[in-house]
């Protein structure tokens, strides 16, 4: 008896040789497409066909990407734009911060020039704060008794006086300003050395020079320095311009109103006068023989600018 193949055995052999001879014209027609580039034109048409399609395939994807990087976009620009708010306002803080330290700066050079040219003691202060006190004008200052400073002592600036050490502690003291109302500081006259006394009229009234008749040879813009006859204030700085007369020839007369020349609301620093009449030399006169005042620091001309 015969023994007839399985039919899987049968059928595969068939399926085998087509296979192989697929994979055979596969490769030949690759080979011959490699080497001659004959399917391009074929290809070519394809994909002419399919691009469209491909294009409205893809066209969902498209849209996600492109909404995605859109709102991503504009995610990091609303960030960066906050960035450069904040950066922004660090800059301009520091802007304003390297102005202030110029001013200051330029103020401390003008104290340390009158502070050279003085000849008595001084003592760097700086303004802590103004009480808020609605009668009295005020200020504390950083020093006291255990930096040597007392009572009565001048506080000034390069322009000028700014008012009396009227209560000290141990490392802080209140100045009474000149514009605290009745407080009196003696004067003369820059132009003609009359002499007079400055009273402070209280807080945001002009200062009044009193005692004077209206014959007094005072005119607008006189400058007022410190006459030095009560033995606190040192001679020849600057206190006062006069800035308004009224004279009342009835009465024999004269309503004399001045400003401070002194910025108390400008610079923190200044300088405290530790003067001392028995013991320190006097300081340099107001004025010279032909009655012009030197226009060195806390010191003024006979005309304020402007005036002339």
């Amino acid at each position: 008896m015969r023994h007839s193949a399985p039919p899987l055995f049968r059928q595969g052999i068939p399926a085998l040789l087509k296979l192989i001879v697929c994979l055979s014209i596969s490769i030949a027609l690759m080979l011959i497409d490699f080497r001659f580039k004959a399917l391009d034109p074929i290809r070519n048409n394809v994909n002419w066909i399919l691009r469209p399609l491909e294009y409205v395939m893809m066209m969902p994807r498209n849209i996600y990407e492109s909404s995605s990087e859109y709102f991503t976009t504009r995610g990091t620009l609303d960030q960066e734009n906050q960035t450069l708010k904040v950066r922004q306002a660090e800059l301009s803080l520091l802007a304003n911060q390297s102005e202030f330290l110029m001013v200051e700066n330029q103020n401390l050079r003008q104290l340390m020039t009158l502070q050279k040219q003085v000849p008595f003691k001084t003592l760097p202060v700086e303004i802590l704060f103004n009480p808020i006190n609605p009668i009295s004008q005020r200020i504390v200052v950083n020093r006291g008794s255990e930096d040597g400073l007392k009572l009565g002592n001048p506080i000034a600036n390069d322009a000028g006086i700014l008012g009396q050490v009227v209560r000290i502690y141990d490392h802080s003291a209140e100045v009474s300003l000149l514009e605290d109302r009745d407080f009196a500081v003696p004067v003369q006259v820059a132009r003609n050395g009359l002499r007079a006394a400055v009273f402070g009229a209280g807080r945001g009234n002009p200062l009044e020079l009193r005692y004077l008749p209206v014959a007094s040879d005072l005119e607008v813009g006189d400058i007022l320095l410190t006459s030095g006859i009560d033995g606190v204030y040192p001679p020849g700085f600057a206190v006062a311009v006069i800035s308004k007369i009224e004279r009342n020839l009835d009465k024999n007369s004269s309503n004399v109103f001045c400003t401070p020349i002194a910025p108390v609301n400008r610079y923190r620093q200044a300088l405290a006068f530790l003067y001392d009449p028995k013991f320190d030399a006097k300081a340099p006169s107001a004025s010279d023989k032909s009655g012009v005042v030197t226009n060195a620091p806390g010191r003024r001309q006979t005309r304020a600018r402007g005036m002339q």
